[in-house]
């Protein structure tokens, strides 16, 4: 039997070869998981964003800005407005028509047109003089459900809420009137609203306007008084707008942004490398800024109700 010994291993050369067995395997291990702890960096590194994760949790000294009409909601807030004061027979059917035009070229053109704002102004003044803040108020808040409600872009409102939920502040920049800013801003669950200031004493409209219009320039000027006051660092500050009129706005902080941006603000964002958000539908639109949800009834109704005022002027 000692003949067929080499057919049986010794205790000494099992005990190697399991040993050398043993140490391959812990070996293999060790590579096999560095490999795969390479491989799962790699992964992550595709998958994280090329920008800073933004908003920035917890930066109370950072504040979002946002503006309006064509940005928080489709077409102009005094536009919509009219429509409601003049369903209150605040106006006659002349103001509406003036009122329409105004809103067909601003859904047509998707620009605001400074004659166009400043007809708007006069003729919303001369509307309201001598109506008392309280009143009209309230009457805001019931033309808000009736025609600005339905009108909120999702896109823009869900930004305004990434602020919010990172616990800063989020104010709404606009040219309407003060008191019809605050009521959307306070519908929509944000801080607050920067808007036009119209005279009033003793509770009472007089016609006059405090300075000018918050547009353009006056824009800018308002976010660098509300930062100061408040203690924000516009460098860490994100500013939202849809105008070319807001550059100065937008040029003041560190993150802006063009949503549903007109020809010139969408050339002078790429060229600056602003981040673009477009929450417009269908092609039409993408080109000159008419909202597609909104329907072409609408613009169709007041480009026909522009065109018999025109022909009964002639």
């Amino acid at each position: 039997m000692a003949a067929l010994g080499w057919l049986t291993p010794r205790r000494r050369s099992a005990t190697a070869r399991s040993v050398l067995a043993g140490e391959a395997a812990a070996e293999a291990a060790r590579k096999t998981s560095l490999q795969l702890e390479r491989e799962r960096e790699e992964e992550a590194a595709e998958t994280v964003p090329a920008e800073p994760e933004f908003p920035v949790v917890g930066d109370v000294r950072a504040a979002a800005f946002f503006d309006l009409d064509n940005t928080v909601m489709q077409g102009a807030a005094i536009f919509h407005f009219g429509r409601g004061l003049y369903k209150r027979k605040f106006f006659q059917r002349r103001e509406l028509a003036r009122f329409a035009w105004a809103q067909v070229w601003f859904r047509l053109a998707g620009v605001e047109d400074p004659a166009h704002m400043q007809e708007a102004r006069d003729s919303a003044l001369s509307i309201v003089k001598g109506h008392r803040v309280s009143e009209l108020m309230s009457i805001g808040e019931e033309i808000y459900d009736e025609y600005m409600a339905d009108r909120i872009w999702p896109g823009t409102r869900a930004l305004a809420q990434a602020h919010l939920d990172a616990g800063q502040k989020v104010w709404l920049v606009t040219a309407a009137p003060v008191e019809t800013a605050t009521i959307i801003a306070r519908r929509l669950g944000l801080t607050g609203a920067l808007g036009t200031v119209a005279e009033s004493v003793d509770g009472v409209y007089t016609g006059q306007l405090v300075g000018e219009l918050l547009h353009g320039p006056a824009k800018a000027e308002a976010v660098r008084a509300l930062a100061a006051a408040e203690g924000l660092d516009l460098a860490r500050c994100a500013a939202y707008s849809d105008s070319h009129n807001d550059i100065p706005m937008l040029s003041l902080v560190g993150h802006p942004y063009a949503i549903n941006p007109d020809t010139k603000l969408r050339r002078h964002a790429r060229n600056l490398e602003w981040r673009l958000r477009d929450y417009r539908t269908g092609r039409k639109a993408a080109k000159i800024g008419i909202p597609a949800a909104a329907g072409l009834g609408a613009v169709a109704g007041g480009t026909a109700a522009a065109v018999a005022l025109h022909r009964r002027r002639r």
